[in-house]
């Protein structure tokens, strides 16, 4: 009590600059030990709440279960020999390995959703020949096939919350389709699963053993800790930062050739890829190097200054995604981990 009094006599005798340095230096202590602060395994009997991520997108299912949207897809085209045992039985390796990939959601007693893990199944692999068709047709049916495996919704309750197709065109030639809802992955974890994927396919294949490094954690692990961790105080620590950031305000772009918002979100937009010259792009490296930053922020600023002639507004903001993977522990799990970051800038006409 003694060491209390004294400490809080002697704060009082800081001025304020003094004062408002202690504080700071005080929250960078913070910050640095909960970065320290180490994610633990949760027992199996424990209930596991989703991540605040997830939660997001069990609202936005419940609002529309029939929607599309949330859908993460690929398709892989296969040329030559294929061992649809060895496929499978990779598969199956990376669903045992992730709990993501045999994870269900249902609502708990209070009405707040959990993650259901469910027990190490057998994978089922969905295959598809088109080879009785004739050779012009195969190509278009293959995509309708994707599309149609693509479209057809998940319920989150039930699951499996990941698909896989393969569609056989031709002897030597197959498309692998793989659908996941986005409660459960990331663009992140399939670079996870396909680099995985083709280690154990490899591995099978040529008969080896495949030993992947142990996982330290799984994606429910995380989503307990995360909670805790913000609960604990840095969820208020962090709204107020935003808030001081962002302020209380956020302005709609007025951009004149822009549609009329429609009351009903259909999920669809536009895309338009163009390729940048080498020599354009060789000299904002360049001017990027000499700033100390990256061409993702010269990028960025040019489309920003690009709105603001467009609009003639100075506070301009863009969500961008990030990847949020800064613990090593969870590098190389799959799951949703992703988050949109709003990056403001302020520009005058200058």
């Amino acid at each position: 009590m003694k060491n209390n009094k004294d400490l809080t006599q002697r704060r009082a005798r800081l001025t304020p600059e003094q004062q408002q340095r202690l504080k700071q230096r005080l929250q960078i202590n913070s910050d640095r030990m909960h970065q320290k602060s180490t994610i633990l395994r949760r027992h199996a009997s424990e209930s596991a709440l989703v991540s605040y991520a997830q939660h997001r997108h069990w609202f936005l299912w419940q609002l529309d279960p029939q929607s599309t949207a949330y859908h993460l897809s690929g398709v892989l085209h296969l040329l030559g020999k294929l061992n649809a045992e060895a496929l499978q039985v990779s598969f199956q390796a990376l669903v045992a390995r992730h709990e993501s990939l045999r994870t269900v959601f249902r609502a708990n007693a209070e009405g707040l959703p959990e993650q259901i893990i469910e027990s190490e199944g057998k994978f089922e692999l969905t295959m598809i020949s088109l080879c009785d068709l004739p050779a012009e047709q195969r190509a278009q049916r293959a995509r309708d096939e994707a599309m149609r495996i693509n479209a057809t919704p998940f319920d989150l309750t039930q699951g499996p919350l990941l698909r896989v197709a393969l569609i056989q065109i031709a002897t030597e030639e197959h498309h692998l389709v793989v659908v996941m809802h986005h409660i459960i992955s990331d663009a992140w974890s399939n670079r996870i699963i396909i680099d995985e994927f083709a280690a154990c396919y490899r591995a099978h294949i040529e008969g080896e053993s495949l030993l992947l490094p142990e996982l330290p954690i799984q994606y429910a692990d995380y989503a307990q800790w995360q909670r805790n961790w913000l609960e604990a105080g840095e969820k208020d620590r962090q709204l107020i930062y935003w808030r001081n950031q962002l302020g209380a305000e956020h302005p709609v772009l007025q951009l004149p050739t822009d549609y009329a918002r429609s009351s009903n979100s259909s999920y669809r937009a536009a895309q338009h890829d163009f390729t940048l010259p080498d020599s354009l792009a060789t000299r904002l490296q360049c001017q990027a190097q000499d700033r100390g930053a990256t061409l993702f922020m010269m990028l960025l600023a040019g489309f920003q200054a690009l709105l603001h002639r467009y609009t003639g507004q100075g506070d301009i903001r863009v969500g961008v995604p990030i990847a949020n993977r800064h613990r090593a522990e969870i590098e190389n799990v799959v799951g949703l981990f992703v988050n949109t970051q709003v990056l403001r800038n302020t520009i005058d006409s200058r």
